[in-house]
């Protein structure tokens, strides 16, 4: 007998014997044992039972044998002492069917209880060691193998998931996160299911704030009043976040471009009409870097037109016009910049800030990602709008 064996060999099993011949199928469940069936008396003959009656016993015993042992889940070890039952007589077959099938299959079902460690994580491979250390219950080792696996394998991929949001969200996600990892299995897939929603539209409402606060066009700025003003779902945040905001941004990135070449010299004029027929990662590197290059190219064009100092028939330390470019918006020429406060913040499609624009050769850069959680949602974005307000005042 094999399962006296196998109970203490439960810590150091490997794959090799865990997948042996005796094991039925991967993902397989052991074959179902038969029920017990009466012995009749043979010590003392009853002669009111005809005589075919134990004759016939051993033939239905011959068939609810072959019927175990042609079972599809049915191991290798299982048919060869069937076989051998039948071929030892009548008394073999009832010991097979009343004893010997039992402990076969308990074996069985610890073998392919066995085979699931290899592949399994930390809560599932604790519930293997403590089930087949519990001793020889077949409907614990059933029980395990068809329900409690299943269970133990969900929340040891619950554990990874939500480890790999902690690492990746934000601060209500982690906090929520880590909670529901010292919690239940329930709580975990409560998590997974809801509470990992709510705890981002939290962190989406910060990061809304945040955005709004460092950026100064009219339309991104007009719809994250809107949204936060009404009662978004968590679903509506993530779609303005990771979508919406970039169309929108992009948008602003035009009214800006637009403004900056108007009234400007040839190459700004040039560069800007060309990033607004671009893509947004031309109208982003425009405001970035491209609008101050093209300036600096009018204003060296400029300077080479100026005649020298006395071919003007003036003395050589007077001016042209007192326009050096300074970018003031005021004289004329190709430097000419708007004098009002344009600051845009251009952000690509991946969520980090890119660039601002502004007036002379001054660019801010918007740090990216969560940012500090100040204070959550609409109050957050009022305290943007007063500062904003008084320093216009």
């Amino acid at each position: 007998m094999t399962t006296a064996a196998l109970a203490p060999a439960v810590l150091i099993a490997s794959p090799a014997f865990a997948a042996g011949p005796d094991a039925p199928a991967v993902g397989n469940q052991p074959a179902p044992t038969t029920p017990d069936q009466a012995v009749p008396d043979q010590a003392v003959p009853d002669r009111t039972v005809p005589a075919q009656a134990v004759p016939n016993q051993a033939e239905e015993d011959r068939k609810t044998i072959l019927a175990i042992i042609a079972h599809p889940m049915a191991s290798e070890f299982m048919k060869e002492a069937g076989r051998k039952a039948i071929a030892d007589g009548p008394k073999a077959m009832r010991k097979f069917i009343e004893v010997d099938q039992h402990n076969i299959r308990m074996d069985d079902y610890r073998i392919a209880i066995l085979r699931l460690l290899p592949d399994a994580g930390p809560g599932l491979k604790e519930g293997i060691n403590k089930v087949l250390s519990s001793g020889d219950d077949i409907e614990k080792l059933r029980h395990f193998y068809d329900v409690t696996q299943h269970e133990l394998r969900g929340d040891d991929n619950n554990k990874i998931e939500i480890s790999r949001l902690i690492d990746t969200g934000g601060t209500g996600v982690k906090e929520a996160g880590k909670k529901a990892l010292q919690g239940t299995p329930a709580d975990r897939a409560e998590f997974l299911k809801t509470g990992r929603h709510l705890a981002q539209a939290q962190d989406d409402l910060v990061e809304l704030a945040r955005i709004d606060e460092g950026w100064d066009g009219p339309i991104l700025s007009g719809a994250i009043s809107k949204l936060m003003n009404g009662s978004p779902t968590p679903a509506e945040l993530r779609h303005f976040l990771e979508v919406t905001q970039h169309e929108l941004r992009d948008q602003d990135n035009r009214v800006a471009i637009a403004r900056i070449i108007d009234g400007g010299g040839p190459e700004l004029t040039k560069a800007g009409r060309a990033a607004l027929a671009g893509t947004p990662a031309d109208r982003t590197a425009f405001l970035k870097t491209g609008q101050h290059e093209a300036r600096t190219k009018d204003q060296a064009a400029k300077d080479k037109e100026k005649p020298a100092p006395g071919q003007d028939g003036k003395d050589g330390d007077t001016k042209d016009g007192g326009d050096q470019g300074n970018g003031t918006g005021a004289g004329t020429g190709g430097t000419t910049t708007t004098s009002a406060n344009t600051t845009v913040t251009a952000q690509g499609h991946t969520g980090a800030p890119l660039a601002t624009t502004g007036t002379g050769d001054h660019t801010t850069l918007i740090a990216g990602g969560a940012g500090t959680a100040l204070v959550a949602g609409a109050g957050l974005l009022l305290a943007a709008r007063m500062r904003r307000a008084g320093a216009e005042g």
